[in-house]
């Protein structure tokens, strides 16, 4: 059975491996970093772990967002910054429990609305979110001008 746990400084390794696999453009030390630093601010910061044995092979990462998030109504806001599970751990109801698991804690936090975004064109990742209970808001398309 696969458990999911608030993650710790002992799960950094596997999660920041994860987080590599997620988001490739950095290197696995750098999301080291970035996670330890997460860890640092629980107040703000809700990070999730799903261990098989002793082995990491999901995370969700989550926050409490203050200003406007596009879609809702309210502030403070849920927010589902990250979620990944291992390949050979996929297809197995874990990435909905983590999602569900991070719900569980916005809503012990009084918090009444939760959302999370993707890429335009990531396909794969509108039907898990859909899936997992989100219903889509909106679509934008950022633009910036150098000046």
């Amino acid at each position: 059975m696969i458990a999911i746990v608030q993650a710790g400084p002992e799960h950094l390794d596997g999660w920041a491996a994860l987080r590599h696999l997620l988001w490739d453009e950095e290197a696995v030390e750098g999301h080291r970093a970035e996670a330890e630093e997460q860890l640092a601010e629980p107040e703000r910061f809700h990070n999730l772990v799903a261990l098989d044995g002793d082995a990491v092979v999901g995370f969700a990462e989550a926050s409490i967002r203050h200003e406007y998030v596009n879609g809702c109504d309210e502030t403070p806001v849920l927010f589902l910054e990250g979620i990944c599970v291992a390949p050979e751990a996929r297809r197995k109801g874990l990435a909905r429990r983590l999602v569900a698991a991070v719900a569980d804690w916005g809503r012990a936090q009084s918090i009444r609305e939760f959302a999370s975004d993707t890429w335009h064109d990531d396909t794969e990742s509108h039907a898990f979110h859909l899936a997992a209970g989100f219903a889509e808001t909106e679509r934008v398309v950022y633009f910036r001008q150098e000046l």
